[in-house]
């Protein structure tokens, strides 16, 4: 690894989030976060299972109280329901309504599909550690970025 090597990775990231901007707008109540839980509780549902806020909180690696205060709006907002176990009140079960299905499905399955034939070329091992590399590079920073520059 080189200094040139780890420059033109941060610059690779900078194009990363030009493209993800370039992504199709959402409605103005819809922020980026309502997608991801939506695809989180489509993807523990096709898993065979009620999904609880814990779930998403672990899938997406993110606090319990953030993802409560976003499933809280969401729900405000008509894109999940909340309701009790039958089994044990404390638990709740968080579900997808038809708005919610409506809109992960435009925003997430609708575009992604549309992506595909123009990423096909790409195999999917380069995928991967694409993947893998930036969450190395994520964590490593996030871990050090107290200490960085300050020697």
């Amino acid at each position: 690894m080189t200094v040139k090597l780890i420059k033109q990775m941060i610059d690779a990231c900078r194009l990363g989030k030009r493209a993800c901007d370039m992504m199709p707008p959402l409605p103005k109540d819809v922020l980026p976060s309502y997608i991801h839980v939506l695809d989180t509780v489509h993807t523990l549902e096709a898993a065979g299972g009620p999904v609880r806020v814990s779930d998403i909180s672990d899938a997406l690696g993110l606090p319990r109280p953030g993802v409560t205060r976003t499933v809280k709006e969401m729900e405000a907002k008509g894109y999940l329901t909340k309701s009790a176990s039958p089994d044990d009140g404390r638990v709740t079960y968080i579900t997808a309504t038809e708005a919610g299905r409506q809109l992960w499905d435009k925003y997430d399955t609708q575009y992604f599909s549309e992506l595909l034939p123009a990423l096909q070329d790409i195999p999917e091992e380069d995928a991967a550690c694409m993947i893998r590399t930036i969450e190395t590079l994520y964590q490593v920073l996030a871990e050090g970025r107290n200490n960085v520059g300050k020697q």
